[in-house]
């Protein structure tokens, strides 16, 4: 595995699914988290570990190395992601589909029924400004691990990776980066190895 351009690590508060998306063979990261949204680039590593509400802190819950960039609307009528819209009846994967962005003929973003819409489909206008605020930008990845429930503790070692409270961390020195991808291709596990630790 590559030293990435950047590694960005974050704490993963809301593990259930929605972001980032793990279904599908694809890992997408379409909401929440604006900054890295906005800087990231293909190739870098984006790494979510676990919250204490979870009882996961300090466990490993994914990383994706990010494969593709694209707009909200790229990712709405890509006919790769048509599964990964919500459907609110559906399986529990379905339910949290995170394609839910797209812009109308008179550029007003619409956000559809989904786990970050009100109930009944109302529009959330907190997390539309949160998700589409700063950014249109969807982190899509083939190369990823998603654990959840599986999540394995960070090696002692790595304990820099850990970011504590919200944010994210991006400021590595080449030789922890290195350290990191060594562990991650280490772990021999790819895709989706686990359920999200909120289901």
């Amino acid at each position: 595995m590559l030293r990435p351009r950047a590694l960005f690590s974050y704490v993963v508060e809301h593990d259930q699914g929605f972001a980032p998306n793990p279904f599908y063979g694809v890992c997408t990261l379409a909401n929440c988290k604006p900054v890295i949204r906005q800087t990231a680039e293909v190739g870098d590593l984006v790494i979510g570990t676990g919250s204490a509400t979870a009882e996961r802190a300090g466990h490993l819950i994914y990383w994706m190395r990010v494969g593709e960039i694209m707009s909200f609307d790229e990712y709405w009528n890509d006919p790769r992601f048509q599964c990964k819209k919500p459907v609110m009846n559906g399986s529990r994967m379905q339910q949290f589909g995170d394609n839910i962005y797209h812009t109308s003929p008179n550029g007003t973003i619409l956000q559809s029924d989904s786990f970050h819409s009100r109930q009944g489909g109302v529009l959330s206008e907190e997390n539309l400004r949160i998700d589409t605020g700063r950014t249109h930008r969807v982190l899509i990845s083939a190369d990823y691990a998603y654990f959840g429930t599986a999540a394995p503790a960070i090696p002692p070692a790595l304990d820099f990776l850990v970011k504590h409270g919200p944010g994210h961390k991006c400021h590595f020195t080449p030789a922890e980066q290195d350290a990191v991808t060594i562990w991650l291709h280490g772990l021999g596990v790819k895709n989706l190895a686990g359920q999200p630790c909120r289901w």
